[in-house]
């Protein structure tokens, strides 16, 4: 079943203002910090005007690719809940999670069973797992039948071009929590009234 939303990709304080005091605030709020391909990506200094924000309900999540010390360094005095960690080996995590103290979720990007099967090498270093697609920046499918079947102990999240008007029935079989970001925008910039069509939606599958 659907326990929860994250929205991810925000970039400005009226949009995150908006979010964390909407009746249904998502479970958790991303921020792409160190990925400058992206539209949506947030610098430092930003961030930290950002984040100063009381955030309610809501977890702060920091979006990583491949995160060297430096980014690692510069956030670590920001208040977030999780790390969402892609393409680092579960050494690399485990370094990570350990000295920064922050729970772990593990972005696993899919185009086939073999990606899928990685989850099992992170098993030790994980509190969420996340199935996305390999388009990164771009809003990219995957096929999520390829994750129907698999069973995992520990909370599952799903991205990848979900839409606004997507039957959220479809995702109650394969996950616990439902990953959006361009699909709640209108020319590449967040949209309120999507945001909150969205979190109403989640809030009657809940």
């Amino acid at each position: 079943m659907i326990k929860g939303s994250k929205i991810c990709g925000i970039s400005d304080l009226d949009t995150l203002n908006f979010i964390i005091n909407h009746p249904y605030p998502p479970q958790f709020i991303g921020f792409i910090c160190n990925y400058k391909k992206s539209s949506r990506y947030v610098d430092i200094e930003k961030l930290n005007k950002l984040l100063a924000i009381d955030k309610n309900k809501s977890n702060f999540v920091a979006v990583l690719v491949k995160p060297d010390e430096d980014i690692l360094e510069k956030i670590k005095h920001l208040s977030f809940d999780y790390y969402q960690i892609y393409d680092c080996t579960p050494d690399e995590i485990k370094s990570i999670k350990e000295k920064y103290n922050k729970k772990i979720i593990t972005a696993l990007t899919i185009s086939d069973e073999n990606d899928v099967q990685k989850y099992h090498l992170y098993s030790d270093v994980t509190d969420i797992y996340l199935f996305d697609s390999k388009g990164y920046e771009k809003s990219m499918a995957f096929d999520h039948v390829l994750i129907k079947k698999i069973k995992i102990n520990k909370p599952l999240m799903i991205a990848g071009n979900i839409q606004l008007n997507d039957n959220l029935e479809n995702y109650k079989k394969i996950a616990d929590i439902i990953d959006i970001s361009g699909g709640l925008e209108t020319s590449g910039v967040k949209d309120k009234s999507k945001i909150d069509i969205f979190l109403n939606k989640v809030k009657n599958e809940t």
